[in-house]
């Protein structure tokens, strides 16, 4: 990086945190802070929940993938992303914006407590807060790793420096702030994916070798195979139904956009918006990756740094000051939407329960509680990033892939089904035993089992195995002991219709955290 570039990178701080401080005006409670007030246009929304659903992990941990693998990188990741969030904006973001219009909440877990109970809501609660630690961690990691191989910083100079930027403008300006700055960085982004793909077609052409002839070099000798390696069929079912459930709110941020629209029809049109763009868009930015293996060799055993080798190979000072921004911009989307995420969890769900003077805080107390919270969150996962690649939590993809995904399922399955109407016999006991299984069965397929297996377990079931069990006890146990009260009856309607109807004849339902 030259002068120009650092001049690209330090504008491009400077007009995020612009956009927090003009924000910030548009913040006056809680509900702003964390939802928006409910008055963000579908599009914007579409945009911010496709935004945030990316990071450096991306030029990473996936760019590594494509490396090594070719298009598997695509048909495992951001192909199931797609139609994971195409069915559930039918089935799950109408019904995640009602939790606002109708139960009138600003976490997408306040609404447990009534529909379970406390225990499950704070079980859910504390243990997403936790695991969304590590997955910010990871994130952060992976946008150090970039930061070095253009500047030379340390990862843990490059994690502050970043982690620092980010908590400016979220803490300032809440989802507000999130959302427009994913509009920018999605603009940047489309610059700069379109320049590298642009870059490697006509260094293609200089070598002689054409976009179309590139497939038949021998580099890249099966990357045009849609599942290999670890990524089979297994790992691809598995892999939806997953990101079926994460990126429809299972992970929390992404429900925050389908809350933030001011009707379900624009959340579901958000959705139907998103779905559209990660089928698009990541193939934009894997042809480069796709195609690395032709033009660098990678100093990695996982090919993680071969997109940042390119990136400084191809592009002349200034548009490669856009690139490396446009790694930020992700990075910083994502992780500034989980922390107004867990800040939501924290102040809405968990705080009234630890702390008694928490249930009578003002508007403005709430407010300045939930930009504490947002701060401490982002010092958590920075602290927790400094341990990627350590005997614990090895390198960024294992964290995302393993830990992320494999986690995610028994802690998502009790809050996206219990908005459903056919899982309404599910009640607490299910919650609680169907999140608890999971965990364990995560550990054992994990840890004991993986030790005791020649060759470790493979990959698709560390990640399937705790969603299964938790969704089959989830299922059996509402069948076997069903709890499904009148109250809890009216709360699945109130999340299920609009307006007058079933769910306004239902008896009164408290919606107080």
């Amino acid at each position: 990086m030259n002068g120009l570039d650092w001049a690209v990178l330090i504008g491009y701080f400077g007009v995020m945190v612009a956009i927090g401080v003009w924000s910030h005006k548009r913040v006056d409670n809680v509900s702003d802070f964390f939802t928006a007030g409910g008055k963000m246009p579908w599009w914007l929304s579409g945009i911010s929940h496709h935004m945030s659903g990316y990071s450096a992990v991306m030029f990473t941990g996936y760019a590594g993938i494509a490396y090594t693998y070719g298009v598997t990188s695509f048909v495992t990741w951001s192909f199931p992303i797609a139609l994971g969030i195409a069915i559930g904006s039918k089935l799950f973001a109408p019904r995640i914006n009602r939790l606002r219009s109708r139960l009138h909440v600003a976490s997408p877990l306040e609404y447990l407590k009534n529909r379970y109970d406390l225990k499950t809501q704070q079980a859910l609660a504390w243990s997403g807060m936790l695991l969304k630690i590590v997955d910010v961690g990871a994130k952060w990691a992976a946008i150090a790793t970039l930061l070095s191989v253009f500047t030379g910083i340390s990862l843990n100079q490059g994690i502050l420096i970043t982690g620092s930027i980010t908590a400016v403008y979220c803490t300032i300006g809440g989802l507000w702030a999130d959302a427009l700055t994913e509009l920018g960085q999605f603009v940047i982004q489309l610059l700069a994916g379109v320049a590298m793909l642009i870059a490697v077609v006509l260094e293609l052409n200089d070598k002689g070798i054409g976009f179309w002839g590139a497939w038949d070099e021998p580099q890249l000798k099966g990357h045009g195979e849609p599942l290999v390696g670890p990524y089979g069929t297994v790992f691809l079912l598995a892999f939806l139904f997953i990101k079926l459930f994460e990126y429809n709110g299972g992970m929390l941020n992404q429900a925050q956009r389908y809350m933030a629209t001011g009707s379900a029809y624009e959340a579901e049109r958000s959705a139907r918006l998103s779905a559209a763009l990660w089928l698009v868009w990541p193939v934009v930015l894997f042809i480069p990756m796709w195609l690395s293996p032709l033009l660098v060799q990678s100093q990695k055993p996982d090919g993680s740094d071969a997109y940042g080798l390119m990136t400084e190979q191809l592009l002349p000072h200034g548009l490669l000051g856009l690139v490396i921004v446009g790694f930020f911009s992700h990075t910083m989307a994502m992780c500034s939407s989980d922390a107004n995420a867990i800040a939501a969890v924290f102040t809405r769900d968990c705080a009234p329960v630890v702390w008694r003077r928490a249930r009578a805080w003002s508007e403005g107390q709430g407010l300045r509680v939930a930009r504490i919270t947002t701060v401490v969150f982002l010092g958590l996962s920075m602290a927790a990033a400094t341990q990627v690649n350590s005997p614990t939590f090895k390198d960024i993809i294992t964290v995302v892939i393993k830990w992320v995904a494999g986690l995610m399922g028994p802690m998502a399955i009790p809050m996206m089904l219990g908005l459903l109407r056919p899982f309404r016999r599910s009640g607490p006991t299910a919650a609680l035993t169907s999140w608890s299984m999971g965990l364990l069965a995560f550990w054992l397929v994990n840890y004991p089992i993986n030790w005791n297996v020649d060759g470790g377990v493979p990959l698709q079931y560390q990640v399937s195995v705790p969603l299964a069990v938790s969704l089959v006890l989830y299922i059996l146990i509402g069948f076997i002991k069903p709890e499904d009260t009148p109250e809890r009856l009216a709360i699945i309607e109130k999340i299920n219709t609009d307006g007058d109807g079933v769910a306004a004849r239902a008896e009164p339902v408290p919606t107080e955290a």
